[in-house]
């Protein structure tokens, strides 16, 4: 009877034992489950998952018409600040943006790159329409004072300056990121350049192309 009596109590031992272990590695593979249906995130680009408000403007686009939040709404909007007279940044990043475009287009139909020019001085809007359709001529272009463009370059968390205006010839430092807004006119992301000692700051094209696609499954389109 005491040999019964140990056995079944040692069996009661196991199983107090057995079913917390048990209970854990359910909960484990339920969290492994859980993370694993989820979508990647963007491997370099800034995400907001919410989207941040962008603050209303209104600019004049290539077609000397008006360009507001409207022309951002239904759209996936790739959109970068430069000027037309910029000797590498813009053209070279408006040539990557190029050769990506069709590739946008399949991915997300409702795609467009826009050009914010920093220099309303010098890019007119006959200038600007001719640069842009350059590189393509779907690409949108648009500009504006000072005093309205600055503060809507702030809002996106980019910067542009201008070096020795009073020249003929003067230079705008700007960022070279590309910044992304979504179909509800928000702002969604920011690709940063790569930056290397002697070459042109760039977004890689294929690293935004990877983590726009997760981006847009994170945010449910």
């Amino acid at each position: 009877m005491l040999a019964i009596y140990l056995e079944l109590k040692g069996s009661l031992v196991m199983m107090k034992l057995r079913y917390p272990l048990l209970f854990l590695l359910l909960t484990g593979c339920l969290i492994l489950a859980f993370y694993a249906t989820q979508p990647e995130q963007p491997q370099q680009a800034d995400y907001y998952p919410a989207g941040r408000d962008i603050n209303d403007f209104a600019f004049t686009d290539a077609d000397n018409k008006p360009f507001t939040p409207a022309n951002l709404k239904g759209h996936w909007t790739f959109l970068f600040i430069g000027y037309t007279f910029c000797p590498d940044i813009c053209p070279t990043t408006l040539a990557d943006m190029r050769s990506v475009y069709d590739q946008l287009k399949k991915m997300a139909p409702n795609s467009q790159v826009v050009f914010i020019s920093a220099d309303p001085q010098r890019d007119d809007i006959p200038r600007l329409k001719t640069y842009t359709a350059f590189f393509n001529p779907e690409f949108k272009a648009a500009t504006a004072p000072h005093d309205k463009l600055f503060p809507f370059v702030r809002n996106l968390g980019l910067i542009y300056s201008i070096a020795n205006q009073g020249e003929k010839d003067y230079l705008i430092d700007h960022s070279a990121s590309i910044v992304l807004i979504n179909p509800k006119g928000k702002l969604q992301g920011v690709f940063r350049p790569q930056v290397a000692p002697g070459e042109v700051p760039r977004v890689q094209m294929a690293t935004m192309l990877s983590d726009f696609s997760r981006m847009m499954k994170l945010a449910g389109y």
